[in-house]
């Protein structure tokens, strides 16, 4: 390149350089107050009840915030829904994170958001302040992302939610140890909540959030990837009554749908499949005969991959995702190994996605 051809785009260079630092900067958007809205298709929000509060959103996920004098206030970005899906029906969550966390007293780093239907605020917190949350006894421990979870139910009464002052459930896990970056697998606390008993209702959010409770602080979250890893719905559907069934008890039902009846351990309905890829999700609707939870196991080619749940007798959809199997012919058999007496379960169809 010439002389003067190099000095006439050095001034055009610099010229983009600086528009493109003034377009960065008008990125950025602060708020000082209770607000909601997108950015970069991240839902976001402050909420607080008083107190200083700052956050600052840098495009996509990312966000800075501030806090003192406060009583209790959220930051957080991730995602709303419109309260008519399951987790199952939404697709696999998961959020990988990386945050600066200074937090001075009580505070929370977590993945945080609500259900309805029963209404339930859930966190799963990944680190803490000065102390660890929620002050209950656990109901038992989870092991996700490499890390050990202590698990939580507690009870607030008549205190600020989506749907006003009202009494609702809270789900917790609490790793044991703090982390202030990683990959939060969402659902996989969601599924082994249900599992204990601790149902999940629709969605209403999901999102990574900075909770400061009568504290001060700062936090600089430089990452925030929300992920959905959904199944498709135009894969192969199979209904239960047209596979194999077997056990001493199973059977086909009419009620409350044309489907299969699995009425104890052992119980079991299979049909063989080709595959041409070793990567698919499974989508089983069925319920259980009453109140109680029934459990459904999913094996293919005889290895186990999974567990299908339905917390109450109206049918409902439940989704095992990223499941990986063996190609060629394989056996998909739909059983029954948990049953202690108190429930049924029905099947409807399979669905594989």
């Amino acid at each position: 390149m010439n002389k003067r051809l190099r000095g006439m785009l050095l001034p055009v260079l610099m010229c983009a350089l600086l528009m493109s630092s003034v377009f960065e900067a008008q990125a950025a958007q602060t708020i000082y107050d209770n607000d909601i809205g997108i950015q970069d298709d991240y839902n976001y929000e402050l909420w607080k009840d008083y107190g200083t509060t700052s956050m600052t959103l840098n495009g996509g996920g990312t966000f800075t915030c501030q806090w003192s004098d406060i009583n209790n206030a959220l930051f957080r970005k991730g995602k709303k829904f419109d309260m008519t899906r399951s987790f199952q029906q939404i697709g696999k969550i998961s959020i990988d994170y990386g945050c600066n966390y200074q937090p001075n007293g009580n505070s929370y780093l977590c993945a945080y958001g609500w259900c309805v239907d029963p209404l339930v605020e859930y966190y799963i917190v990944e680190s803490w302040g000065t102390w660890r949350p929620p002050g209950a006894e656990a109901k038992g421990t989870i092991e996700v992302d490499g890390g050990t979870y202590d698990v939580y139910e507690t009870t607030r009464v008549d205190q600020p939610s989506i749907q006003g002052d009202v009494t609702f459930k809270q789900y917790w896990s609490v790793r044991t140890e703090r982390r202030t970056s990683g990959i939060i697998s969402v659902t996989d606390h969601f599924k082994a909540w249900e599992r204990m008993g601790m149902p999940m209702g629709k969605l209403y959010e999901t999102a990574l959030n900075i909770e400061g409770y009568q504290s001060s602080g700062w936090a600089d979250v430089y990452q925030n990837i929300f992920r959905i890893e959904e199944c498709s719905d135009n894969g192969v559907k199979v209904e239960c009554e047209d596979m194999l069934l077997s056990g001493n008890y199973a059977g086909k039902i009419e009620t409350p749908f044309d489907g299969a009846g699995l009425y104890a351990n052992g119980d079991s309905c299979r049909y063989t499949r080709y595959f041409t890829d070793n990567r698919h999700c499974f989508t089983l609707r069925g319920c259980s005969n009453n109140a109680n939870m029934a459990e459904v196991d999913l094996l293919i080619g005889g290895e186990y991959k999974g567990t299908f749940y339905f917390g109450d007798a109206y049918p409902a959809e439940y989704t095992i995702s990223d499941v990986y199997h063996g190609t060629g012919s394989q056996i998909i058999e739909l059983k029954v190994t948990s049953d202690n007496g108190l429930w049924d379960a029905y099947v409807d169809y399979l669905r594989i996605g």
